[in-house]
């Protein structure tokens, strides 16, 4: 592995490189869980060749990599990940609207509450069900975030990617599957860019949904903790918060870890949680879950570094 990693560090640390690397760089820093050790190295690519580079040097060595936006859906081991994180820089945090075509070209690295914002101010509907969604564009496509009823895969017009055998890849959004927090990308495929549709609208309707969609989440989500939003996919026809709660869950805890008393679905950082107390307590629910109703939650929360 030393061997291995100081092939891949020195192409990282080679001046021309087009980005950042930081070696072992604390998780904890870059999950809305403020939770995890150490990556290998973090690194920010500010291009599309110099993710090439570094995906590429990984594969050779062996090295394990993934690609994260904001890690608002994100649990990294307290141990680390003895890999490459990477994140998208400068080139993928792009934006711009085409008026004709009524539809935003989206880098995958622009946070996806500014595009939201953009299209208000535009009065052009179609993301209002996305405000106060944490996160970037690459991640909210990659999990196909919404609900049941919207969600931002059916705004996806065509999508760009990067994988390591088959480089750039465009295609029309039709191609993926989109289901409920879900989607048919590779594991291995970086989302880079998006084209979405949107249309012209009532300012004033829009304003409505999305003081609406706000309030609603500030009222039945605990805004104000690190979390990871939704712990668990709603089983089909019913809630995952209301099977938690029925079983007596809602306010368990394991260490620094609680389940909110606010929502059953959400597990809150009280301030000294670590990855083991959070894996523990999502892994008790299931079992009580599993064993008062036979129902198998899964989760939506991404898992990294554990054994």
């Amino acid at each position: 592995m030393a061997r291995h990693a100081s092939a891949l560090g020195a192409l990282l640390l080679d001046d021309r490189f087009d980005g950042e690397v930081y070696p072992n760089e604390p998780m904890s820093r870059h999950t809305t869980y403020r939770i995890g050790g150490p990556a290998r190295y973090l690194v920010r690519a500010d291009s599309v060749g110099a993710l090439r580079h570094v995906v590429e040097r990984a594969e050779e060595c062996g090295v394990p990599w993934m690609c994260v936006g904001r890690g608002s859906n994100l649990l990294v081991a307290d141990e680390g990940y003895q890999g490459v994180i990477i994140t998208l820089g400068r080139d993928f945090r792009t934006m711009r609207y085409d008026e004709e075509a009524s539809r935003f070209f989206v880098g995958a690295g622009v946070p996806l509450s500014s595009v939201v914002q953009e299209a208000f101010k535009r009065s052009l509907a179609g993301l209002e069900f996305a405000v106060g969604t944490p996160g970037t564009i690459g991640g909210a496509l990659r999990m196909n975030a919404g609900s049941r009823s919207e969600w931002l895969g059916s705004r996806v017009v065509a999508v760009t990617t990067y994988s390591p055998k088959e480089g750039l890849r465009r295609r029309p959004g039709s191609e993926i599957s989109w289901g409920y927090r879900s989607t048919s990308f590779a594991p291995n495929e970086v989302i880079v860019e998006c084209e979405l549709a949107v249309e012209p609208a009532d300012p004033f309707f829009i304003r409505g949904k999305m003081e609406a969609s706000l309030a609603r989440r500030k009222k039945t989500q605990p805004l104000g903790k690190p979390s990871c939003g939704s712990v668990f996919k709603n089983p089909e026809g019913d809630s995952a918060g209301r099977l938690i709660e029925e079983i007596g869950m809602k306010g368990a805890r394991v260490g620094g870890a609680q389940v909110s008393e606010v929502h059953a679905n959400f597990i809150v950082n009280e301030g000294d949680a670590t990855a083991h107390d959070v894996k523990e307590l999502i892994e008790t629910i299931q079992a009580k879950v599993k064993q008062a109703y036979g129902i198998e939650l899964t989760p939506e929360v991404r898992f990294l570094g554990f054994e």
